[in-house]
Protein backbone atom coordinates (compact mmCIF):
# COMPACT_ATOMS: atom_id res chain seq x y z
CA UNK A 1 0.00 0.00 0.00
CA UNK A 2 1.31 3.47 -0.92
CA UNK A 3 1.80 5.92 1.97
CA UNK A 4 0.62 9.30 0.65
CA UNK A 5 1.51 11.39 3.71
CA UNK A 6 3.88 14.35 3.30
CA UNK A 7 6.77 12.59 5.04
CA UNK A 8 10.20 11.54 3.83
CA UNK A 9 10.79 7.89 2.95
CA UNK A 10 12.36 7.35 6.36
CA UNK A 11 8.93 7.85 7.96
CA UNK A 12 6.74 6.04 5.43
CA UNK A 13 4.67 3.25 6.98
CA UNK A 14 5.41 4.42 10.56
CA UNK A 15 2.46 5.43 12.68
CA UNK A 16 2.02 9.02 13.84
CA UNK A 17 3.29 8.45 17.39
CA UNK A 18 6.49 6.77 16.15
CA UNK A 19 7.19 9.66 13.76
CA UNK A 20 6.75 12.24 16.52
CA UNK A 21 8.95 10.20 18.88
CA UNK A 22 11.76 9.96 16.32
CA UNK A 23 11.53 13.68 15.48
CA UNK A 24 11.54 14.62 19.18
CA UNK A 25 14.65 12.51 19.74
CA UNK A 26 16.63 14.40 17.11
CA UNK A 27 14.92 17.78 17.28
CA UNK A 28 16.75 21.05 17.76
CA UNK A 29 16.48 23.49 20.67
CA UNK A 30 15.17 26.40 18.57
CA UNK A 31 11.51 27.30 19.08
CA UNK A 32 9.27 29.48 16.91
CA UNK A 33 6.41 31.80 17.84
CA UNK A 34 3.85 33.38 15.54
CA UNK A 35 1.69 36.29 16.59
CA UNK A 36 -1.69 35.45 15.08
CA UNK A 37 -3.68 38.69 15.09
CA UNK A 38 -5.08 38.13 11.60
CA UNK A 39 -5.74 35.00 9.63
CA UNK A 40 -2.43 35.04 7.78
CA UNK A 41 -1.87 32.37 5.15
CA UNK A 42 1.89 32.57 5.79
CA UNK A 43 1.54 30.78 9.13
CA UNK A 44 1.30 27.44 7.38
CA UNK A 45 4.51 28.16 5.50
CA UNK A 46 6.30 29.06 8.73
CA UNK A 47 5.10 25.87 10.44
CA UNK A 48 6.10 23.74 7.45
CA UNK A 49 9.60 25.27 7.46
CA UNK A 50 9.87 24.76 11.23
CA UNK A 51 9.15 21.06 10.71
CA UNK A 52 11.69 20.83 7.88
CA UNK A 53 14.45 22.39 9.99
CA UNK A 54 13.86 20.17 13.03
CA UNK A 55 12.02 22.65 15.27
CA UNK A 56 9.84 20.70 17.69
CA UNK A 57 7.75 23.43 19.31
CA UNK A 58 5.74 26.24 17.73
CA UNK A 59 3.90 28.83 19.83
CA UNK A 60 0.85 30.63 18.47
CA UNK A 61 0.00 33.89 20.24
CA UNK A 62 -3.52 35.23 19.82
CA UNK A 63 -6.11 33.49 17.71
CA UNK A 64 -6.16 29.69 17.82
CA UNK A 65 -7.57 29.47 14.31
CA UNK A 66 -5.06 29.61 11.47
CA UNK A 67 -4.81 28.31 7.92
CA UNK A 68 -3.22 24.89 8.35
CA UNK A 69 -3.45 24.11 4.65
CA UNK A 70 -0.07 25.72 3.92
CA UNK A 71 1.54 23.54 6.59
CA UNK A 72 0.81 20.47 4.43
CA UNK A 73 -0.07 18.47 7.60
CA UNK A 74 3.44 19.01 9.04
CA UNK A 75 1.86 20.62 12.12
CA UNK A 76 0.65 17.15 13.12
CA UNK A 77 4.26 16.14 13.83
CA UNK A 78 5.11 19.25 15.92
CA UNK A 79 4.07 20.40 19.37
CA UNK A 80 1.90 23.50 18.94
CA UNK A 81 1.17 25.63 22.02
CA UNK A 82 -1.46 28.36 22.08
CA UNK A 83 -1.29 31.52 24.18
CA UNK A 84 -4.29 33.83 24.46
CA UNK A 85 -2.14 36.85 25.32
CA UNK A 86 1.34 38.26 24.85
CA UNK A 87 1.89 38.34 28.62
CA UNK A 88 1.01 34.65 28.92
CA UNK A 89 3.53 33.84 26.16
CA UNK A 90 6.29 36.05 27.60
CA UNK A 91 5.82 34.57 31.09
CA UNK A 92 6.08 31.03 29.70
CA UNK A 93 9.27 31.84 27.77
CA UNK A 94 10.85 33.46 30.85
CA UNK A 95 9.99 30.39 32.96
CA UNK A 96 11.64 28.26 30.27
CA UNK A 97 14.66 30.63 30.26
CA UNK A 98 14.28 31.37 26.54
CA UNK A 99 15.53 34.53 24.90
CA UNK A 100 12.77 36.17 22.86
CA UNK A 101 14.00 37.52 19.53
CA UNK A 102 11.49 39.32 17.33
CA UNK A 103 12.24 39.16 13.60
CA UNK A 104 11.00 42.42 12.09
CA UNK A 105 12.53 45.22 10.05
CA UNK A 106 11.48 48.10 12.27
CA UNK A 107 13.50 51.06 13.51
CA UNK A 108 15.97 49.99 16.17
CA UNK A 109 16.38 46.44 14.90
CA UNK A 110 19.85 44.89 14.64
CA UNK A 111 21.06 43.14 11.48
CA UNK A 112 20.89 39.35 11.64
CA UNK A 113 24.54 38.95 10.63
CA UNK A 114 25.61 41.08 13.61
CA UNK A 115 23.71 39.35 16.42
CA UNK A 116 24.40 36.35 18.53
CA UNK A 117 21.59 33.84 18.31
CA UNK A 118 21.46 31.99 21.63
CA UNK A 119 20.74 28.29 21.58
CA UNK A 120 17.74 28.65 23.94
CA UNK A 121 15.83 31.12 21.84
CA UNK A 122 12.35 31.57 20.50
CA UNK A 123 12.17 33.46 17.19
CA UNK A 124 8.97 35.48 16.89
CA UNK A 125 7.24 36.36 13.61
CA UNK A 126 4.23 38.55 12.96
CA UNK A 127 1.64 38.76 10.24
CA UNK A 128 2.41 39.71 6.67
CA UNK A 129 2.02 43.48 6.40
CA UNK A 130 1.58 44.75 9.95
CA UNK A 131 4.42 42.64 11.36
CA UNK A 132 4.78 42.11 15.10
CA UNK A 133 2.63 44.23 17.43
CA UNK A 134 4.22 47.12 19.34
CA UNK A 135 3.36 45.38 22.61
CA UNK A 136 5.27 42.23 21.69
CA UNK A 137 8.20 44.20 20.21
CA UNK A 138 8.54 46.03 23.53
CA UNK A 139 8.66 42.75 25.46
CA UNK A 140 11.18 41.03 23.18
CA UNK A 141 14.76 40.75 24.39
CA UNK A 142 15.98 41.85 20.96
CA UNK A 143 14.61 42.85 17.57
CA UNK A 144 16.46 41.54 14.53
CA UNK A 145 16.10 42.42 10.84
CA UNK A 146 17.27 40.45 7.82
CA UNK A 147 19.59 42.51 5.65
CA UNK A 148 18.29 43.33 2.18
CA UNK A 149 19.99 44.94 -0.78
CA UNK A 150 17.09 45.43 -3.18
CA UNK A 151 14.40 48.06 -3.50
CA UNK A 152 11.56 46.21 -1.76
CA UNK A 153 10.74 47.24 1.79
CA UNK A 154 10.57 43.67 3.08
CA UNK A 155 10.55 39.99 2.21
CA UNK A 156 7.48 37.81 2.78
CA UNK A 157 7.19 36.73 6.43
CA UNK A 158 7.27 33.05 5.43
CA UNK A 159 10.55 33.66 3.59
CA UNK A 160 11.94 35.68 6.51
CA UNK A 161 11.10 32.84 8.91
CA UNK A 162 12.88 30.32 6.70
CA UNK A 163 15.98 32.52 6.49
CA UNK A 164 16.10 33.13 10.26
CA UNK A 165 15.53 29.46 11.13
CA UNK A 166 18.20 28.33 8.70
CA UNK A 167 20.66 30.89 10.08
CA UNK A 168 20.10 29.55 13.60
CA UNK A 169 20.48 25.99 12.31
CA UNK A 170 23.68 26.90 10.43
CA UNK A 171 25.25 28.49 13.51
CA UNK A 172 24.21 25.89 16.10
CA UNK A 173 23.74 22.61 14.32
CA UNK A 174 25.29 22.41 10.87
CA UNK A 175 28.80 23.29 12.05
CA UNK A 176 29.00 19.77 13.47
CA UNK A 177 28.48 17.43 10.51
CA UNK A 178 27.83 14.49 12.86
CA UNK A 179 24.47 16.10 13.74
CA UNK A 180 23.24 16.32 10.15
CA UNK A 181 20.64 13.74 9.09
CA UNK A 182 21.40 12.37 5.65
Amino acid sequence: MQDSRNVTDEFKRLDHADIVRKLDARGIELEIAIENLERDFNMGTIVRSANAFGVRRVHVIGRRQWNKRGAMATDKYLHVDYFASIDEFVDAMKRDKRTIIAIDNVDGSVELSKVTLPSRVVLVFGAEGPGISEELLEKADQIVAIEQLGSTRSVNVGVAAGIAMYEWLRRHHLQDSSKVIK
